[in-house]
């Protein structure tokens, strides 16, 4: 047993007792970092993000940000709001050359928004969310001249729900935000 210290003096720490602290560091720390995980993810689990259509911006951040490939960022459309106008601004380019469903008279960069005529003067519009990219023309061009029907919303179902949301951090208009997970879309009221 090695004699205890005087006054002033350390006692040198032996190669093994070197190594046991060292463990038991690692072992604390590596703990630590676990519970953190586990933490986190058991806070997180029943919430996940969303987009809130009153703050969003339609800065075209939803398309380019998301982890996937094609973002998880999708237009969806309040029926209840929408006129069905023959002129939609959601739908058309800024001064179409013609009211026709043509490539070059459409705002969607990728066709995602059909149009089917329902009566004289109206029609429906929906959007093929395979199609959408969550770049947010149609929601700006809707809601700059129309009634403000389309809005982003973040599809649950494409979402790989990460913990720190890319497009969150990102977001000019810190849109994005966390809801319960048993009520996960936040739903653009009807203007009264």
């Amino acid at each position: 047993m090695p004699n205890p210290p005087k006054s002033g003096q350390v006692n040198p720490v032996s190669r093994r007792q070197f190594f046991r602290n060292g463990a038991r560091v690692a072992a604390m720390t590596g703990l630590g970092a676990l519970t953190g995980v586990l933490a986190t993810r058991g806070t997180a689990a029943g919430w996940v993000w969303q987009i809130d259509p009153a703050k969003c911006l339609r800065c075209g951040n939803c398309a380019t940000h998301c982890v996937l490939e094609q973002s998880a960022v999708k237009c969806v459309q309040a029926y209840a709001q929408c006129g069905y106008c023959q002129l939609c601004t959601g739908f058309f380019a800024p001064e179409p050359n013609e009211l026709t469903t043509a490539a070059e008279n459409q705002l969607c960069p990728t066709s995602a928004i059909q149009r089917t005529f329902v009566e004289d003067p109206y029609y429906q519009y929906s959007i093929d969310e395979n199609l959408c990219i969550g770049c947010g023309k149609c929601v700006e061009g809707c809601l700059r001249f129309g009634n403000g029907s389309f809005f982003l919303q973040i599809r649950h179902d494409r979402c790989l729900h990460c913990n720190e949301c890319a497009i969150a951090r990102v977001c000019p208009g810190e849109a994005f935000r966390r809801v319960p997970a048993q009520s996960p879309y936040l739903l653009k009221s009807v203007a009264k």
